[in-house]
């Protein structure tokens, strides 16, 4: 069974297209576990209006933000395997048959692809996003605090992973960034897939990855060397 996560907000203008391309591509025993973070434009309705008893929609009662978002999502999959999704991305018919052969029959506990960059409009940005964004994927967690190169929408990921990475710790600067870490540091087999298999939407209104600001950057990775300093690869 799988389980798709996304956190959805004010994302009405992308979201119907996006649940096609992951709906198509899942079986009738699957799951969409989306969470609304108080959306104030029409996401809620788009998403209900879509009519399929695959998706559980759970609507925020304050505005949490994506990491908590994600980690509230994460906690109610029942899946044996989990897909990270955006709300305005535009997943590729090959995308999920192709990671599950690295998660079923690969021995492989996270994978990560690469993905086309586009515009609001679909245009193609660049060819692969780990090349747009320099992402280097390296064994060592120490490696991903200088640059996180771990994009959550391009991530997936067995159970296993899903118990060692959650609960979140305080202050965690991002979901994908402690998932991919934590899977480093507990010597799990990660994937890193060249095939591009998702158009990565950039534009004025994405949620997450837009701007970097010095001291954030300095005060995410002090928050980020304390979790994992908290961490143990062992705990449960």
């Amino acid at each position: 069974m799988i389980t798709v996560c996304m956190a959805t907000y004010n994302g009405e203008q992308f979201v119907r297209q996006q649940l096609n391309s992951i709906r198509d591509q899942l079986q009738l025993q699957d799951e969409i576990i989306v969470i609304d973070d108080c959306s104030q434009d029409q996401t809620v309705s788009v998403i209900k209006s879509l009519d399929d008893s695959r998706i559980k929609l759970i609507s925020n009662q304050v505005n949490m933000g994506p990491i908590a978002s994600f980690e509230k999502a994460l906690n109610l999959a029942h899946g044996d395997y989990i897909f990270l999704a955006d709300q305005d991305d535009v997943w590729l018919p090959n995308k999920v048959a192709t990671v599950m052969d690295y998660l079923e029959h690969g021995k492989i506990d996270l994978v990560v692809h690469d993905a086309k960059v586009v515009d609001g409009n679909l245009n193609l940005i660049c060819k692969s996003w780990n090349k747009y964004n320099h992402n280097h994927f390296g064994k060592y967690w120490i490696l991903t605090l200088i640059k996180n190169p771990f994009t959550g929408a391009n991530m997936a990921f067995n159970r296993k992973v899903l118990r060692k990475c959650t609960p979140f710790p305080a202050n965690v600067p991002m979901h994908d960034w402690w998932v991919g870490a934590t899977s480093q540091k507990s010597g799990y087999n990660i994937k890193v897939i060249k095939q591009c298999l998702m158009l990565y939407r950039r534009h004025s209104t994405n949620v997450t990855g837009n701007g970097h600001r010095l001291r954030q950057m300095v005060m995410n990775r002090y928050h980020f060397l304390v979790a994992m300093g908290g961490y143990s690869s062992g705990h449960n």
